[in-house]
């Protein structure tokens, strides 16, 4: 892209302002900043205000695979699920670009210690619990971690350091999260200082793409992978490549596969997988309308009760007819240090803009068919999200000595 290149697409995506100070960049800035232009997409605001907008269609509640199920069938799907993880059709996706801010903790989210009187970072448990699965197939899984940029270089330090937990160095794939612009409330993007926009990660549902664009997909067909377990880095409980999750999926003939969990109470902020317009999708608690959250069958129990908890099973072949289809993009209003008109540097106290992402589970809407997985929160439902409180490090570390950990 050169400096003409570089206009008209600012203007075609009404952001010229961009171009202000573009002048008194030196030869190496003006390269950095034509390259920064050319990854990011600045249509983006503009995408997101419509999206946001659209109208959902009609919800039927969609049924599990129970917790009772689960265990009655638990041999014999987990026996499949091994055989597939032996034939090396399974890799994991751990969503790990996170920092621990809303925790106070100045650090990529998986190093956050768990443990009282010992060491026990969440990516420990992951490790662990990933090898446990590996040692029973009898071979390793493919493990690939999702960065960002802002904690690529001390994440595989961190992991080098510890030496990948005992697990085959050559099996631990880190890749980095694709990057999104951010912008003042009226869409118009931020610059972070001179000649650098400010941009954050694209969220959670960027994480296909994001394999695609480090050149991964290859490798990955290369080693036969046809399933992809994806999770969230902050749940201290969460289960990767769980056999029996797999072999449900694959006894069940279907294309995708959640876990989820039976919710606490009508008004748990979790998102509910469930039907619309005959599909599966999955409603965010925020967007849940009074008969969804309240809405109870002949035994009581809630009939839209099923929340997902971030661990999901994509098939490799439906994937990438997927991957065109462009998800919603959601925005969040945050505090973001910007670059002002003068060439000052202001840090805001109060929101002053968005962030935009895509989100996992917004994939689940791509699919053609989804099998909810129940599992029991005590077991497998463990959230480090906020410093205090729900989803806390003090509710995590319960139910992690609940399940038998000695921390």
């Amino acid at each position: 892209m050169n400096q003409n290149d570089m206009i008209q697409r600012l203007i075609t995506a009404g952001q010229e302002h961009l171009a202000a100070h573009y002048d008194t960049l030196s030869a190496a800035e003006q390269e950095t900043f034509l390259r920064q232009l050319a990854s990011l997409d600045l249509t983006l605001p503009a995408y997101a205000v419509g999206e946001n907008n659209n109208t959902r269609g009609t919800f039927s509640p969609l049924q599990a695979v129970t917790a009772e199920e689960a265990r009655e069938d638990r041999a014999f799907h987990e026996a499949l699920g091994l055989a597939a993880i032996r034939r090396g059709e399974v890799a994991a996706v751990l969503l790990a670009g996170g920092q621990g801010t809303r925790l106070g903790y100045d650090a990529p989210k998986g190093f956050f210690n768990v443990g009282i009187t010992r060491e026990m970072s969440l990516f420990s448990l992951h490790f662990a619990n990933i090898a446990r699965h590996a040692a029973a197939a009898g071979r390793s899984i493919p493990f690939l971690i999702m960065t960002s940029k802002f904690n690529h270089e001390q994440t595989a330090d961190f992991l080098r350091q510890h030496e990948y937990f005992g697990y085959p160095a050559e099996d631990v794939i880190l890749f980095p999260q694709e990057m999104a612009v951010c912008t003042d409330f009226e869409g118009k993007i931020l610059l972070a200082r001179r000649g650098v926009i400010a941009e954050s990660p694209n969220g959670n549902g960027g994480w296909f793409g994001s394999i695609e664009k480090a050149g991964l997909l290859p490798e990955l067909q290369r080693r036969g992978v046809k399933w992809l377990n994806v999770f969230s880095v902050d749940n201290a409980l969460q289960q990767i490549a769980d056999p029996g999750f797999i072999g449900a999926v694959l006894a069940k003939g279907c294309e995708s596969g959640a876990k989820v969990v039976a919710k606490a109470d009508p008004d748990e902020r979790v998102g509910i997988l469930c039907l619309e317009d005959g599909r599966p999708s999955i409603v965010e608690y925020y967007e849940a309308t009074e008969e969804m959250r309240t809405l109870r069958d002949a035994n009581g129990s809630l009939q839209y009760r099923y929340g997902v908890i971030l661990n999901y099973l994509f098939s490799m072949e439906r994937l990438p007819a997927v991957r065109d289809v462009r998800l919603p993009v959601h925005r969040a209003a945050k505090k973001i240090p910007y670059m002002d008109a003068n060439g000052e540097i202001v840090t805001p106290t109060e929101p002053n803009g968005y962030k935009y992402e895509t989100l996992a589970l917004d994939m689940v809407r791509l699919q053609s068919n989804c099998l909810p997985y129940e599992v029991l929160r005590e077991k497998e439902f463990a959230p480090i999200k906020n410093k205090e409180g729900a989803d806390s490090p003090v509710t995590a570390r319960a139910l992690l000595e609940g399940a038998g950990f000695v921390l």
